[in-house]
C-alpha cells in the first residue's frame, strides 16, 4: 500500500499539486519503505539502457556493462540518500529528512518514466528537432520535480532544493564518468 501512496503522491507532484506530499510518510518508517521506489524504477532503468544500447550499439562486453550499470544505479541511489541525510542536517533541517527521502525516492520512479517516454520520438522515426525537444522537455520536467519536491519536503526551501538537486546531478555525473556511461 505505500507504494501505490507513494507513486500517486509522486505523479500528482510531477502535475505541480502540492498536495501529493500528502501521500509521502513523514517519518523515518516510511522514508524507509520509500525505497522500494529502486526496485520499481529498475525495469525503466533497464529499458532505457536497452534503449541506449538498440541506438549505440552493443557494448563489447555486454554483460561486465549491464553489471556495471546495475551497480552505479545501486551507488547512486544510496549514495545519494547517505549524503542528503548529512546535507539536510547540516541545514538544520534534519527533521525534513525522512519525508524529503521518501519524494525523493518515489519522485526518482516518475523521472525514469519520463526519460523513458522521451524515447518515444526517436523510436517513431520523429525529425530530429521534435526529438530533441522531446529529450529536454523531459530532463527539464525531471529536474523540476525533483526540485519542486525537495522544496515543498524541506518546508519551502529554494535554494537547499537547488543545491541537493545540483547534488543528485552531480553524483550521477561523477559515476556516468567512473563507469565510462556518460
Amino acid at each position: 500500500m505505500a507504494m501505490v501512496g507513494g507513486l500517486q503522491g509522486a505523479f500528482l507532484l510531477a502535475r505541480g499539486r502540492p498536495e501529493g506530499l500528502c501521500l509521502v510518510p513523514v517519518d523515518l518508517a516510511g522514508a524507509g519503505r520509500s525505497f522500494w521506489a529502486a526496485p520499481a524504477a529498475l525495469p525503466a532503468f533497464l529499458c532505457l539502457r536497452l534503449l541506449e544500447w538498440s541506438a549505440d550499439g552493443l557494448p563489447s562486453a555486454p554483460l561486465h556493462a549491464l553489471a556495471l550499470d546495475l551497480a552505479t544505479f545501486v551507488i547512486g541511489w544510496a549514495g545519494f540518500a547517505l549524503l542528503s541525510h548529512r546535507l539536510v542536517g547540516a541545514l538544520g533541517r534534519s527533521a525534513y529528512w525522512p519525508r524529503f527521502i521518501a519524494a525523493w525516492n518515489w519522485c526518482n520512479v516518475v523521472q525514469y518514466l519520463l526519460l523513458l517516454a522521451a524515447w518515444l520520438p526517436q523510436l517513431l522515426d520523429a525529425p530530429s528537432w521534435v526529438v530533441q525537444t522531446g529529450w529536454l522537455v523531459a530532463i527539464c520536467w525531471a529536474l523540476w520535480l525533483e526540485w519542486f519536491a525537495a522544496r515543498l519536503a524541506l518546508g519551502g526551501a529554494p535554494l537547499a532544493a537547488a543545491g541537493l538537486v545540483g547534488i543528485d546531478l552531480g553524483l550521477g555525473l561523477l559515476l556516468g564518468l567512473v563507469s565510462g556511461g556518460a
